[in-house]
């Protein structure tokens, strides 16, 4: 079980991805001219039917058959309805990344206007470098954010329909309709994108979108890090909020576990190699429609995107409860002095010794207020 699947719950489980298939199917009918009402009616697939197909479309599609009349699947192949089904999930699933990442990046943005003048040290190789400040830490952080949410937006607006029938010549729909008429309709019903041709084998909108979501968890990710580095007891610099019942031990009474900064940067650790499996499965994504490779990209998106959305909706609680411990880092900064100012050749004052720090905080600060 994935800690905290519950934040992600009924985003893109089995049920949600039946729903969205039952979503594809009654667009194609109306495509094709049939009007198909199911009063709320969404099947439960049977697993062994399901094994039997080698996909959960084809009992869906005998299911839907069975309750309603009216040409329903027509003209499609499995591969269109799934594809477009993960698409429809991933929209989903973006949007709630993206609304969590908006709640990192303002709590993000308040640390580095609140520490914009708060001196620490500053770390290189994990040895003290020279002084920063922990509003420069947080307005980096908050900069990785941006980078994700510009990214997030511009996947989100290009997720597309898959529409290719058999083979990717739409031939069977051609008996009947306009296929590239009916492939534009098609997306339009659904809220996609129709790219002007099947992407059966050509698997890029799926690497886009797993890039561009693993590049939204590294950036937590970073986050995440640099939170355990500084909260450890010997350092001290920073903490998670405390709440009550939340990172007890089994057998020592005494710890409280940065639960949040440990989930997240797990998250940030496991999405890179699913990341991996969806270019894998690109790079076998052979003849007209793949013989395997497709079938390993469903788990790995979906587990993706869960991911992502447990760890974003994680660092926003994370990031609105941050407590920085001020008054300890100026101790150390007194202390480092010697080392922190060595570059310059010496010197007794820290906060003299920032360079551009402030600007850069601005910055930061000004692209997160004209982001709106």
């Amino acid at each position: 079980m994935l800690p905290g699947s519950h934040r992600a719950a009924g985003l893109l489980d089995d049920a949600a991805l039946v729903r969205a298939m039952l979503e594809v199917e009654i667009a194609w009918a109306r495509v094709l001219g049939s009007e198909v009402s199911l009063d709320g009616w969404v099947p439960s697939l049977d697993p062994a039917e399901v094994e039997a197909a080698g996909n959960p479309v084809l009992p869906l599609v005998s299911a839907l058959r069975s309750r309603v009349t009216g040409s329903v699947h027509t003209g499609l192949t499995s591969q269109d309805v799934l594809d477009s089904a993960l698409m429809l999930l991933a929209r989903g699933a973006l949007e709630r990344v993206a609304a969590d990442l908006r709640r990192v990046a303002r709590a993000l943005a308040g640390l580095a206007r609140e520490h914009r003048s708060t001196v620490m040290a500053g770390r290189t190789l994990t040895q003290f470098a020279v002084p920063i400040t922990f509003g420069l830490k947080a307005a980096r952080w908050l900069a990785g954010v941006l980078d994700s949410l510009d990214e997030l937006d511009v996947v989100a607006r290009s997720l597309p329909v898959q529409c290719g029938g058999a083979a990717g010549t739409l031939s069977r729909a051609a008996a009947a309709v306009d296929p590239v008429e009916a492939a534009s309709a098609f997306a339009g019903h659904l809220g996609l994108v129709w790219p002007g041709l099947p992407w059966h084998t050509s698997r890029g909108p799926v690497t886009r979108l797993g890039d561009a979501v693993v590049r939204a968890c590294d950036a937590l990710g970073v986050m995440a890090a640099d939170l355990l580095t500084l909260g450890r007891p010997e350092i001290g610099e920073v903490s998670e909020a405390a709440v009550a019942g939340r990172g007890a031990s089994s057998t020592m009474p005494h710890k409280r576990n940065p639960v949040l900064s440990v989930l997240v940067n797990s998250a940030a650790l496991q999405a890179p190699q699913l990341g991996a499996q969806l270019h894998l499965c690109a790079a076998r994504a052979v003849d007209e429609r793949p013989d395997g490779a497709w079938h390993a990209e469903w788990p790995a998106l979906r587990r993706l995107l869960e991911l992502a959305v447990v760890a974003a909706s994680q660092a926003a609680e994370l990031a609105g409860g941050i407590e920085v411990h001020a008054g300890v880092m100026a101790r150390r900064v007194a202390d480092a002095a010697p080392d922190l100012l060595a570059e310059q050749g010496g010197g007794t004052d820290p906060a003299a010794y920032l360079g551009a720090a402030e600007s850069f905080v601005d910055e930061v600060l000004k692209r997160w207020r004209d982001r709106g």
